[in-house]
């Protein structure tokens, strides 16, 4: 079964800070770790929501809107992703307890089952 594990933003992503050298290190370690045990499948970071557009559909309209980022909710924003390839969400839960945080900066992580694949 495969996961997608969503890094929320912060105001510090949305601004486009750099990571720390550590947490680079320490990521680039647990994504090693990730792969060997065959769980990782893909991950990446993402721009801020700057360099991002917003495709907004309403009832009655042949087209979407769109709209350029940035995007004012940093709590509704990614930073993120992982997709991860597990046996249940208990044991992908379990993995992303291990993700580094030597900055002990606050965050969110959200896990969520992948619903078929085209």
């Amino acid at each position: 079964m495969r996961f997608m594990v969503l890094v929320k933003a912060s105001k510090e992503s949305e601004a486009g800070a750099a990571p720390s050298a550590e947490l680079i290190e320490q990521m680039g370690r647990f994504n090693e770790e990730l792969a060997a045990s065959g769980h990782l499948v893909q991950a990446a970071g993402l721009t801020p929501s700057a360099e991002g557009a917003r495709l907004l559909w309403f009832d009655g309209e042949t087209e979407p809107s769109v709209v350029d980022g940035p995007f004012a909710e940093t709590k509704e924003l990614v930073a993120g992703v992982w997709i991860l390839e597990g046996e249940s969400l208990a044991e992908i839960v379990e993995l992303m307890k291990r993700a580094p945080n030597p900055d002990r900066r606050a965050g969110t992580v959200e896990i969520r089952p992948m619903a078929g694949e085209l």
